[in-house]
């Protein structure tokens, strides 16, 4: 049983090690090539993905595999200065969230958007 753990403990530290480092590698990228996204400046969750290119949603899906909650912070500071005012609230309550990590919900997100079509997913207001 002892033997188990360590290997399970060993495996799960390497995991994250790799997806830290390419979290880093990703990140380096998205700074050379995208300095700023020019998103409306009252655009929700669903219309910012649409501006969002794929390499951020994939940065913060595996900057979430790599530092669970830690990646929080990170990912809101990156956001920020992307100007993906929009995404920052649920990637943060993403990445609070124990063991989602798994679960790449940023990705899974941008798919849908883009496979359903903005229109089902822009938010609705029904109020004046």
């Amino acid at each position: 049983m002892e033997e188990f753990l360590q290997n399970f403990v060993l495996i799960l530290l390497s995991m994250m090690s790799v997806a830290l480092v390419l979290a880093i590698i990703l990140l380096v990228i998205i700074i050379i090539q995208i300095r700023r996204i020019n998103v409306p400046p009252n655009a929700g969750f669903a219309e910012t993905l649409l501006y969002t290119p794929l390499l951020v949603v994939l940065f913060l899906d595996v900057l979430d595999l790599a530092l669970d909650f830690l990646s929080a912070p990170i990912a809101w500071v990156v956001l920020d200065r992307l100007g993906l005012k929009g995404l920052r609230g649920v990637a943060t309550v993403e990445s609070l969230i124990p063991f989602t990590q798994a679960i790449p919900v940023m990705t899974m997100s941008w798919i849908g958007v883009r496979l359903f079509g903005k229109d089902r997913f822009i938010e609705q207001k029904y109020y004046e």
